[in-house]
């Protein structure tokens, strides 16, 4: 890929599950950006199972999409925090991406409110977990200038979303770009869609 030529871009894995491996990732961040800390940490990666009903529940599923969709996310927050609030301290004045913003990828079938047709038990509840964590780290991190929301990126066509989702990954992404680079301090602890538009809990 040509994004690979790029020396601003830097490839690191990370395992998931393996949530004590997060700080080893930290300190490998903290060895690219240096003093200058972090400003955006956008955590993305997450599974999804087909449609379930009750009946068809297994436990071992809510606890896989639980391990990877909510207690990731936290728990890889919680070891980049250090160089969130790195950059969150290097420019009082300075606000969103310019500060420092934790972007929780959710789901509208995450929200309580909107759902209406049942079913996805171990994806819904995940999503819907990481939506009230976004909430408890807008409150924590409020008086350090860390920002924090939940984004619904749309039906996308990638290898979760399917051929059929309207939305290609580029139009996705582009949303989320123009609205993360509009994001202030009135944006704290919301839920949004990709488009940068008030999702309901």
């Amino acid at each position: 890929m040509e994004l690979k030529k790029n020396p601003q871009l830097h490839i690191l894995e990370a395992d998931l599950i393996d949530h004590g491996s997060f700080f080893n990732l930290a300190s490998q961040v903290s060895n690219i950006v240096k003093d200058k800390g972090l400003n955006v940490l956008i955590n993305n990666a997450g599974i999804s199972s087909k449609f379930t009903r009750i009946g068809l529940v297994k436990s071992e599923d809510l606890l896989n999409h639980f391990k990877i969709n909510t207690i990731g996310p936290i728990m890889l927050t919680q070891a980049l925090l250090p160089l969130l609030k790195m950059a969150s301290e290097k420019d009082k004045s300075a606000t969103g991406v310019y500060k420092a913003v934790i972007v929780n990828m959710s789901s509208i079938l995450g929200s309580i409110t909107k759902n209406d047709q049942g079913g996805f038990y171990p994806y819904r509840t995940s999503k819907t977990a990481i939506n009230v964590a976004t909430k408890s780290l807008s409150v924590d991190l409020k008086n350090n200038g860390i920002l924090a929301v939940s984004i619904h990126p749309g039906w996308v066509k990638t290898a979760m979303g399917g051929t059929s989702a309207p939305l290609e990954v580029e139009q996705s992404v582009t949303g989320i770009c123009h609205f993360l680079k509009n994001i202030n301090k009135s944006h704290n602890g919301g839920f949004y869609d990709f488009e940068g538009k008030v999702l309901p809990w």
